[in-house]
């Protein structure tokens, strides 16, 4: 009715209106270039099969345009003459490749470029001065801009925004930490993106509320902080959901750490898909180990005295648990195949395992649950896969594993790496490969496995195995080791 009000007032004089809703009257403005210094709002909302093409200089005389609200509208020319005093732009479907420099932006409160073909917001030399004077901007939405390979840094000195819709752009593959420093940010959305981790400053924001990341949506007090968590997009309870009390259940990463703030999240610690934390020194690497374990252990007694009381006492019986990390190669399938059969032969009567075949694979071995040794340099050869075996005694009553996560801590590099038992499960995919390619030649390596209080750790196992020469492969005359021989017999 609103509309109706404002067209009655001058439906003859165009010119005398203040703002264009109807697609036959902002046709006849923008075409005829007949635009005043009266209109205030102009929307036009083509579908893209019939997208129309316009130039700005029938902008040049709105002086006073304050929203401008277009789809399926390309426009052609130079972009200062419009107004200087827009506050909403909202172009769907926008086919600039970045927002023009000359396109004046200081008084934008909201811009929206929802399917648009942007490739940059905006060009970091164009933009580094002026930054700060974008200070009314509250809402900035990209949705489906698949075009859009990343963000510049500068977006991030955006203190008054407050929505940030990301959500589609799938060339976005990550978020910087100076995310921190948009300190009234209070709604992230970024579902369907490339980006696989969370920067840890996402999780200390104090300003965040609702964020939409990493396949994880809801308050972000629920999906980083100690709280009952259910997503609400799946009437289905997360897979991962096991008590009344859940934390982060999304990929972190806590870059040149402080031992302050890993303490002040040690809570979510047992419930954390995944962490990596990058450390100072050496001793604050040992200090971040410790107050992660803290809290694992801390998490195990509490579980067992709440399950004592109710637990009868029963036999209990050897284990073993494989956990391959990385790519396949012909060696991984050898070891494999002698580890499985070794497994099945001496599944009663204890643990024979195969010892080092240079240069295919070395081994590393411990009668507790963490294994510490030095990476060799294999001439001519990459690390290509981590392999993993731990034998553990456990009650007869338990099925599981008994397995809550694996630390892997690189003392060279200085590097804490946390990983949930859930999430060893697809370790021969890119989070798998990530963890063997970061770790090198000489490299002084601990692996460090967390299982449940009535698990008893008898023997740890840890192979590195590297890829065969690419001239030289392996045949059916020259096997590798007498063991597979010999195990391949007792097959037979």
């Amino acid at each position: 009715m609103g509309r109706e009000i404002i067209r009655g007032k001058s439906p003859e004089e165009l010119e005398e209106r203040c703002r264009f809703w109807f697609q036959e009257d902002v046709l006849h403005v923008l075409s005829d270039q007949t635009g005043t210094t009266t209109i205030k709002g102009l929307a036009l909302k083509l579908p893209r099969a019939n997208e129309k093409c316009f130039s700005t200089k029938a902008f040049k005389k709105m002086k006073r345009l304050r929203l401008l609200q277009l789809a399926g509208v390309k426009l052609d020319g130079d972009f200062e003459y419009l107004s200087k005093n827009l506050r909403w732009l909202s172009w769907n479907g926008c086919c600039l490749p970045h927002i023009p420099a000359n396109f004046y932006r200081e008084n934008l409160v909201s811009i929206e470029l929802e399917n648009s073909r942007v490739k940059l917001l905006w060009k970091e030399a164009q933009v580094s001065p002026s930054i700060g004077d974008l200070s009314e901007i509250l809402l900035i939405d990209l949705e489906d801009c698949v075009s859009l390979q990343s963000l510049p840094r500068s977006i991030f000195k955006l203190k008054s925004l407050k929505t940030l819709i990301l959500s589609g752009c799938i060339m976005i593959d990550k978020l910087e930490e100076d995310i921190e420093q948009m300190e009234s940010l209070t709604t992230l959305l970024a579902h369907k993106t490339a980006i696989k981790r969370i920067p840890f400053s996402v999780v200390r924001s104090k300003s965040i509320g609702y964020i939409s990341l990493c396949g994880y949506e809801g308050f972000s007090r629920d999906v980083f902080i100690i709280h009952s968590w259910m997503s609400p997009t799946n009437n289905h309870p997360s897979p991962f959901q096991t008590s009344d009390i859940m934390s982060s259940l999304v990929p972190l990463d806590v870059p040149h750490s402080s031992s302050q703030e890993l303490s002040s999240i040690s809570q979510c610690l047992p419930s954390l898909q995944s962490l990596c934390v990058e450390c100072s020194s050496e001793l604050q690497l040992s200090h971040d180990a410790a107050i992660i374990l803290d809290a694992l252990y801390a998490t195990n007694y509490k579980e067992l005295e709440s399950t004592t009381a109710t637990s009868k006492v029963s036999k209990h019986s050897l284990k073993s648990l494989l956990i391959q990390i990385g790519m396949n190669c012909q060696a991984t399938n050898i070891l494999k195949e002698i580890i499985l059969q070794n497994m099945d032969l001496n599944r009663s009567s204890g643990c024979l395992l195969p010892g080092d075949s240079y240069p295919n694979w070395l081994t590393f071995i411990s009668e507790v649950s963490s294994v510490k040794f030095e990476v060799p340099q294999v001439e001519g050869r990459d690390l290509k896969t981590m392999m993993c075996i731990v034998y553990t005694s456990t009650p007869g009553n338990v099925t599981s594993s008994g397995l809550k996560n694996m630390l892997v801590k690189n003392y060279t590099k200085a590097t804490i790496r946390l990983y949930k038992s859930e999430a060893l499960v697809s370790f021969e995919d890119e989070e798998g490969q990530r963890l063997v390619s970061s770790i090198e030649p000489s490299n002084k390596v601990e692996v460090i496995f967390v299982f449940e209080n009535d698990c008893i750790v008898k023997k740890t196992v840890v192979y590195l195995v590297y890829d065969e020469p690419s001239v030289k492969r392996f045949s059916t005359e020259e096997e590798p080791t007498d063991d597979l021989n010999q195990n391949r017999k007792k097959k037979n």
